[in-house]
Parts: structure tokens; C-alpha cells; sequence
């Protein structure tokens, strides 16, 4: 059945390497000027070119370094930093560690990172205890790639967002417990339905006490269905495609990982999930707990499927969730997701603004830092606001001209005001791919001319590519001229159809890495440079080794639902292997009261919930929870069946075609063509 390879959290990822541990509580530097010399190369790593330098040395005299604002509001409130440097799970591995972006403590401009990346990762590798309000909300940044927030209750805590990991949940209620005074979980609030912000639940709260009622667990309306769809069904090829926008599997160094706009990265320990108890249906609502007035302002489809923003009326203080941080986030993110609406994510930031905003003292978020003081946080909402407008409505007066979704990366840009404005910086998304996703929300992929239509796969074209321009030696020999001039895209562009054409050509796959690498360089979105560098990597080397991706948590598990199951079961279905059989299938889960149909006709896999076929070749009769183990691999229908907790009335052959017939994939399948040898992973 389903393989939980296959059902796999994004973020919940296993890392490996360490660091020396780093004060970040003290720091003030901010990377402005006077660039130094590039401390260290891994063998294979080539050093900033010429034009790279020139490019990172202009960009530190045109972007306003001189605006610390940033850096004051990162380090106030500044409590304590743990004495510790590790987070360790219970079997003894990392699950977080501060110190691994030490190299970033050193006050040194690296010319192998875009300055303003630099500056976003400088004020991210910051960690500790912070007070928000006085007295009544504190944070805990830097424990993993979110941030968790503690918001004191007549009798309790109050806890928003708690991290990826168990593990660093945990320690962070421990050491705000220790330095504020120890306090129950009275309330847990998911901010929204991304594993960062739900998968260390379990470090803060017992389920025993969420049952019981003495601890309420509040999400925005659909968030389960949200959390637990959005990676199933293409989830095995979105994993792939994040080893490369999150770096996966880079070694943290100046040349590599150095940052994830919103946060350093996600953490590897226990992810799990216990489901809301009250959802959040209104696009306005108010409630009371523990004293504390909050109220959840919707936003459905902004930066997740089910998100809400929260005003905290007797503090006067805003939660941003993640809909407003600092950086321009992802309207198309490249791990791969729906597109996301920006002109309605413009539109809730707008409303959040007009009634939220004159109140505000204090506004802060799921990421990165607050911001205090009422004319600051106006000024960041209103910039936020016209960034996600300005992307929408720019892109599609430039598309109504005649600008295409392989044209637009090129053309569109911010306002020249915008760009000068840190919080409008592209740190996580980008100008060139949330331009181009615009365009592909409202026209699709297609550019309307018929050439590219049903273009010719890249494998198959590029042979009369390389034949055309003259052979191997001609195509590397004007890369290398490209390249030596600073146009990479270019050289990117020839090399590419070389290495697609001989993908064992030594010579133009460790061409075509030094250009990706180049460009990496030059990136501002850590999602675009972290790519680049990733593809370099693997032309270099082939596919590193060394991440070791945990099947998803029996929580995950438990909550998705069997439909949902049975979907997935149709994509793996391999049509070939399934060409010519034809059966039914009843499914009846007696403990949920549910009726299922799986049919296989036309070698495809369909299902329907309610009703059951009166000519069924087999009906299967299990409760959902011994459902469970078999959706996780670790039984059968048959096993199950022996044990006595299924029946299976009918021709159980019918199980045999299906499961002869299921595919199985690749978790390191091939982006880069020829990468497929395996080999370790860096030290970091």
C-alpha cells in the first residue's frame, strides 16, 4: 500500500554538521563595506569571479546599509541565549544546532553571498529568549527555522506556533520556563498549516490534557485539510525539487548554506500533530482565553491554504503570522505548490492595516523580528501591502501588452522606491519567479506561441542543438568567453543543452556548475541561490548522501483521511503495469461509519466515499486505526486479516493485481541529467 516515504513533512528533514556556538545575543555587526578577502574554498567550490565581485560591490553601494533599524529591533528585548549548543533528540542525534552559521559572527563581507542576503542572514542567525510586550508576550527566535511565542494567560501560557521539532519546542518552554517562572499550557494557536508551525506541538502540550479539556488547541478553519494534503500528492517530486530551493544538501559554509530568508533552517527532530479543537470559521471572530483577548482575522490563501492573523486588543500588539515578515515571500514556491493569490494577500495585509494598524504598538510574527512603535509598523505594513499589489498588477499590465511568462523575469521590476526598502527585499521569493507565477495564475504556462506548444523534450532536442552550433568544442569554448565576461545566463543556456545532449561530458558539466555557481552567488533569494548552488553540487559530484528523510509521523497519519489515502493511491498507480485488469473494491471502516468504492477500469484508479458496489469483487471490512499500519507499510491486508482485525469477503486476489500494479519513486531522481551516481555528503 502507500509508502510512507512518500507522505513525507517538506521541512521535516534529518541535517547533518555542527558548529562552534555563537553569542548571537550580543551581535551588531551588519555587513556595509569594506569587503574581505574570502577566508576559505572547498576543493570543488570555485571563488567568486571578477564580475561577481563587481556585482556584490555594487549592490553594497546602492542598497541602504545605512538604515540599522533592523538590528536595533532584532536585539531588543533580549532576555537570555541558552548556555548550551546543541538540541539533541532522544536518541542522541542533533535536532538543532546554534552554532553552525558561526562563519557569519565574523563581521566579514563575503563576496560568495549578495550583500543583502548577508544582512538577512546576520539578523536571522540571531537566537535566545525575547520580550515582545512587557510583561505579557515573549519570544523564543532561533530554536529552528520558526519562531514560537509565549503569551502569558491569567494561569498559563499560551503558546503560538510551536516549531518543527518536539525537541526544540521543548527546550524552548523549558527556558522560558526558567527565566520567566514555570507555567502550564493552558492553549496552543497554529498560526497557519505549515509543518513549521504546528510539528514540535507535541513539546509543549500532552494530548491526554487536550482531550480532558484543559488545553485548547485553535487553527484557522480548513487547517487540517491543509496540512495534511498540500504534500501528498505530488509530495515524493516536491521533496526532490526542495533539496534544492532549501539547500538540503549543502554544507553550511559562505560558498553554500548560508541562510532561508525566514529563518537559518528547519530542525530534524520529532514532528507530530494533534488536531484542533476549536477552528476558527469567521473572518473576524473574538475569543477569550485565559484572560486574553484575541482577535483571529482570516486569511485563507495567502502564504498557506488556512493562515489567520491576531490582534491582541489589550496589548495593542498585531501577529503577523506569515503574512507579513521580512522579506518578499514566495508566490510560486519552487519546491513546488499552487500559485498563491498576491492580489488577495496585498488585499489582507490592506484590511490588517486599516483595522489594525492605527491601534498597534507592536507588531511581530511567526519569523524573523517585531517592529515597535505605531509609525514603523505602518510603514512596514503599507510597503508589504504595495509589494504583493504592485507584483500583481505590474506583471499583468506588462502581460496585457504582450509580455510573456518567458519574457516577464526580464522585465518586470519593483519601484525604484520599493527598492530601497528592506522589508521589501526578495529574500525568499524573487522578482523572477513570483513575476513569472503571476502570469502563470492567470494565462498558464503557455506564451502563446504555437513553437513552444508541445515543445521537444530537452533530452531530445538538445542533440540537434549541439550538432547545429558545431559540436562539444565550439559550445565550450564560447561558454568559457561568456563565462570569463560575467554573462552566465548565457553560458548557462549553451552549457545546459551540451550537458543535456552528453550528459557525461566532464568538461561541460564542471562548465556549466562554475556558471551556476556564479549566479548563486549573485543571488538575493536564498530560493534561487540555494538551486544554483545545489545543481553545482550535483554536475560536480552526483547526488550527495546523507539526508535522511523521516516517513511521516503516525500524527500525520492518523489525520489524513482515508479518501484523501485512497486518492494518493491512484497516483502511484502505475497505468502501465495496470493496462487490461479491471476490479471493484469495497472499503468499510465500521469504527468511522465510512463507505468507500476503488475501482480500477482504463488502467486508472478512481474511489468515491458513501456508497458501496453491489457487484464488488472483494469488500474489506477494518476499523481505521488498524487502517493505520498499513497506510504506514507496516502491515497488510493479509497480516491484518490473519489477526483477525480485517475481513476480506471476496476474490483477495483482486489485492495482488492492485498491489503488483502500484509504482514506486525515486527520491533522488535526476534534475541535472547524469548526476545519478551517489556519492557522501560534505562535511559542512
Amino acid at each position: 500500500m502507500a509508502r510512507p516515504d512518500l507522505l513525507k513533512n517538506l521541512l521535516a528533514l534529518t541535517f547533518c554538521g555542527a558548529c562552534a556556538p555563537l553569542n548571537a545575543g550580543a551581535r551588531d555587526s551588519d555587513p556595509a563595506s569594506n569587503p574581505a578577502p574570502i577566508a576559505h574554498v572547498h576543493p570543488q567550490e570555485q571563488p567568486p569571479s571578477p564580475a561577481t565581485v563587481a556585482l556584490q560591490r555594487s549592490a553594497r553601494a546602492s542598497l541602504p546599509f545605512e538604515d540599522k533599524r533592523d538590528f536595533e529591533e532584532s536585539k531588543r528585548g533580549f532576555v537570555a541565549a541558552p548556555k548550551y549548543a546543541e538540541i539533541k533528540t532522544a536518541a542522541g542525534t542533533p535536532a538543532w544546532n546554534f552554532g553552525r552559521y558561526a562563519f557569519l559572527d565574523t563581521k566579514q563581507d563575503f563576496d560568495s553571498i549578495h550583500p543583502s542576503l548577508q544582512r538577512q542572514a546576520v539578523l536571522n542567525a540571531q537566537y535566545g529568549l525575547y520580550e515582545v510586550v512587557p510583561g505579557r508576550i515573549w519570544q523564543v527566535r532561533g530554536f529552528d527555522i520558526s519562531n514560537i511565542t509565549f503569551v502569558m494567560g491569567d494561569s498559563g501560557w499560551i503558546v503560538f506556533d510551536p516549531l518543527v521539532s518536539k525537541e526544540t519546542a521543548a527546550a524552548a518552554l523549558a527556558f522560558a520556563n526558567e527565566k520567566l517562572g514555570a507555567r502550564p499550557v493552558v492553549a496552543v494557536v497554529y498560526s497557519h498549516s505549515h509543518i513549521d508551525h504546528f510539528g514540535g506541538v507535541r513539546g509543549v502540550i500532552d494530548e491526554v490534557d487536550v482531550k480532558a479539556g484543559k488545553v485548547q488547541v485553535i487553527a484557522p478553519a480548513g487547517f487540517m485539510e491543509a496540512a495534511i494534503s498540500e504534500n501528498v500528492y505530488a509530495g515524493n517530486a516536491m521533496i526532490r525539487r526542495a533539496m534544492y530551493q532549501y539547500g538540503l544538501l549543502l554544507p553550511s559554509t559562505p560558498f553554500g548554506h548560508v541562510d532561508q530568508a525566514i529563518g537559518k533552517r528547519a530542525s530534524s527532530g520529532t514532528t507530530g500533530l494533534i488536531a484542533p479543537t476549536r477552528l476558527i470559521t469567521r473572518d473576524i471572530e473574538e475569543i477569550v482565553v485565559d484572560g486574553v483577548t484575541m482577535v483571529f482575522q482570516n486569511t485563507p490563501g495567502t502564504e498557506a491554504p488556512a493562515e489567520m492573523n491576531t490582534w491582541f486588543p489589550q496589548f495593542k500588539a498585531f501577529w503577523a503570522a506569515e503574512n507579513i515578515t521580512a522579506t518578499i515571500h514566495n508566490i510560486y514556491t519552487l519546491r513546488g505548490a499552487l500559485v498563491r493569490d498576491a492580489l488577495q494577500w496585498s488585499k489582507y495585509i490592506n484590511e490588517a492595516l486599516y483595522r489594525f494598524g492605527p491601534q498597534a504598538d507592536v507588531m511581530f510574527a511567526a519569523h524573523t523580528w517585531p517592529r515597535w512603535g505605531n509609525a514603523r509598523i505602518q510603514e512596514v505594513m503599507r510597503t508589504q501591502r504595495d509589494v504583493y499589489a504592485n507584483l500583481n498588477n505590474d506583471v499583468l499590465h506588462l502581460a496585457n501588452q504582450g509580455v510573456t511568462i518567458n519574457e516577464i523575469q526580464n522585465v518586470y521590476r519593483l519601484p525604484a522606491s520599493l527598492q530601497q526598502d528592506w522589508a521589501a527585499r526578495s529574500y525568499h521569493g524573487s522578482e523572477e519567479h513570483n513575476s513569472r507565477a503571476v502570469i502563470n495564475r492567470y494565462l498558464g504556462y503557455w506564451d502563446g506561441n504555437p513553437a513552444t506548444l508541445v515543445p521537444a523534450s530537452p533530452r531530445d532536442s538538445a542533440p540537434l542543438y549541439v550538432e547545429m552550433m558545431g559540436g562539444s568544442d565550439k559550445i565550450l569554448a564560447k561558454s568559457r568567453e561568456l563565462h570569463a565576461a560575467g554573462d552566465y545566463r548565457l553560458a548557462i543556456e549553451l552549457l545546459n543543452k551540451l550537458v543535456f545532449a552528453q550528459p557525461t561530458n566532464n568538461a561541460a558539466r564542471n562548465q556549466l556548475a562554475d556558471s551556476f555557481e556564479q549566479m548563486g552567488y549573485q543571488k538575493e533569494s536564498s530560493s534561487l541561490r540555494n538551486s544554483f548552488l545545489a545543481a553545482a553540487l550535483e554536475l560536480r559530484s552526483g547526488i550527495p548522501t546523507g539526508l535522511v528523510s523521516r516517513s511521516a509521523s503516525p500524527d500525520t497519519v492518523r489525520a489524513m483521511s482515508t479518501q484523501l489515502w485512497l486518492d494518493y493511491l491512484g497516483i502511484l498507480l502505475d497505468s502501465r503495469k495496470a493496462n487490461g485488469l479491471a476490479f471493484k473494491i469495497n472499503l468499510v471502516t465500521p469504527d468511522q461509519g465510512e463507505q468507500h468504492v476503488l475501482e480500477l477500469s482504463h488502467a486508472t484508479l478512481t474511489n468515491i466515499q458513501g456508497y458501496q458496489a453491489k457487484d464488488a469483487d472483494l469488500t474489506i471490512t477494518i476499523n481505521r486505526a488498524d487502517l493505520e499500519p498499513i497506510m504506514m507499510r507496516k502491515a497488510t491486508f493479509a497480516s491484518q486479516a490473519a489477526a483477525g482485525r480485517a475481513t476480506l469477503a471476496g476474490n483477495a486476489g483482486v489485492l495482488q493485481q492492485l498491489m503488483g500494479s502500484l509504482g514506486d519513486f525515486d527520491q533522488f531522481f535526476e534534475i541535472m541529467p547524469g548526476t545519478k551516481t551517489v556519492v557522501p555528503a560534505p562535511s559542512p
